[in-house]
C-alpha cells in the first residue's frame, strides 16, 4: 500500500497539520520536529500527493500561457523560455493554444480565475478596449509578453520595440544604397489585433521618410501570415516594372518566402535582390539570412520572472519593460548594384 500522510504523522508522532506545515516550509515548526518529521518522510519514502499539496496550499500551483499558433518557431522560442524557467519553481506550465478568435476571447475572459490557475501569462494578444475591464480587475496575477494596451497600466508588460526594429532593418538597406525597398509582412488588420508587423511596417516608413525617399504602395505586399502568402506577396513586387531591389520581411518565416519568390523570377540573393528578415529563429543563421534577433527565449524567461515577483508581492509597483532587437548581418544582404 502507498504510504499516506497520517502513517509519516503516526509515526512521528505529530498530528496531520505538523506534516503539511513541514511539506509546505512553514516557518510555524520548531526546528527539532521538523527534523522529526523529515527523516519520517526519507524512512518511509514517503511522496506527497500533488492534488493534496495544491488543496493545502489553497493554490492550484499551475501558471497559464495563453498563446497563438503556439508550433510557429517564435512562440515555441517564448515558450522555451516561460518552461525554462518554470521548471526551476513550483509551478506546472499549462498552454493554451489560441487559433480562432472564439477561443482567444474564451480563454482571456475565463482563464484567469483562481480555481483555474495561479498566475497568467498572455503573449502576443495585445488585449482589445474590451478586454481591460476584466483583465484590469481578475483575481489572478496577469503579465503580458509581447503584448500591451495603454489602459492595463497595473499589469506587468514585456515587450519587443518593434517600431524601432523595422526602422533598423529598412536603415541596413538603406545604408546599402538601397531606395527602392519593399515590405511583406501580415495584414494590417487582424482578428486577433496582431501588432508586431503592424509596428514593423511602420518603423520602415519612417526610416524611407528619414532618407527623404518617398513610400511606394505598391512596394507593400500584406496577407495572412505564412511563407507561400510571403512568396505570392513578392513574387507580385518582383514582378514589378521597376521592381525593388530589397525586400525587408515582417518575419524570418516571410523572408524565406520573399527568397523562393526571387528564386522563381531567376533572381540571385543578395547580387539581384537583398532580403531581411525579423526574429531570428534558428533556421535562419543556418540559412545565412539577415535578420533583426528577438530575444524571445528571454522574453519568456523575463514574463515568468514578473509573474513569480507579483506572486510574491502583490503590491509592488507594475513594470512594463522593453526589449530592443539586434541586427544581425548575414549573407543575404549587399550594396545595391
Amino acid at each position: 500500500m502507498p504510504v499516506t500522510i497520517r502513517d509519516v504523522a503516526q509515526k512521528a508522532g505529530v498530528g496531520l497539520g505538523t506534516v503539511s506545515r513541514v511539506l509546505n516550509n512553514s516557518l510555524l515548526v520548531s526546528s527539532a520536529t521538523r527534523l522529526r518529521v523529515s527523516d519520517v518522510i526519507a524512512e518511509l519514502n514517503f511522496v506527497p500527493s500533488a492534488n493534496a499539496r495544491r488543496l493545502s496550499l489553497g493554490k492550484t500551483l499551475t501558471v497559464a500561457a495563453i498563446v497563438p499558433f503556439f508550433t510557429r518557431p517564435v512562440f515555441i522560442e517564448r515558450l522555451r523560455g516561460i518552461e525554462a524557467t518554470l521548471s526551476e519553481s513550483a509551478y506546472d506550465l499549462v498552454i493554451y493554444n489560441v487559433e480562432t478568435p472564439q477561443k482567444r476571447d474564451d480563454y482571456i475572459r475565463n482563464v484567469p480565475r483562481r480555481e483555474r490557475t495561479d498566475g497568467v501569462l498572455i503573449i502576443s494578444l495585445p488585449p482589445r478596449d474590451s478586454d481591460v475591464a476584466g483583465l484590469a480587475q481578475t483575481a489572478v496575477p496577469v503579465v503580458l509578453v509581447d503584448a500591451y494596451h495603454p489602459a492595463l497600466t497595473g499589469l506587468d508588460t514585456v515587450t519587443t520595440d518593434d517600431v524601432a526594429g523595422g526602422r533598423a532593418a529598412t536603415q541596413h538597406l538603406l545604408d546599402l544604397g538601397h531606395r527602392r525597398i519593399g515590405f511583406v509582412g501580415d495584414s494590417l488588420e487582424t482578428n486577433f489585433n496582431f501588432t508586431s508587423s503592424r509596428d514593423r511596417f511602420q518603423g520602415y516608413q519612417q526610416a524611407l521618410a528619414g532618407a527623404g525617399v518617398p513610400f511606394r504602395r505598391e512596394y507593400h505586399a500584406q496577407g495572412e501570415h505564412g511563407r507561400y502568402e510571403a512568396r505570392q506577396g513578392a513574387a507580385t513586387l518582383l514582378a514589378l516594372p521597376e521592381r525593388p531591389t530589397a525586400i525587408f520581411a515582417a518575419s524570418d518565416t516571410q523572408a524565406l518566402g520573399v527568397q523562393q519568390a526571387a528564386r522563381d523570377a531567376g533572381l540571385s540573393i543578395p547580387a539581384d535582390l537583398s532580403v531581411i528578415g525579423y526574429d531570428d529563429v534558428e533556421i535562419a543563421e543556418y540559412l545565412g539570412l539577415t535578420t533583426m534577433r528577438q530575444y524571445l527565449f528571454e522574453s519568456g524567461k523575463r514574463g515568468v520572472e514578473l509573474l513569480l515577483d507579483r506572486l510574491a508581492d502583490p503590491t509592488a509597483a507594475p513594470v512594463r519593460e522593453i526589449l530592443s532587437a539586434e541586427l544581425v548581418v548575414r549573407q543575404t544582404t549587399a550594396l545595391v548594384a
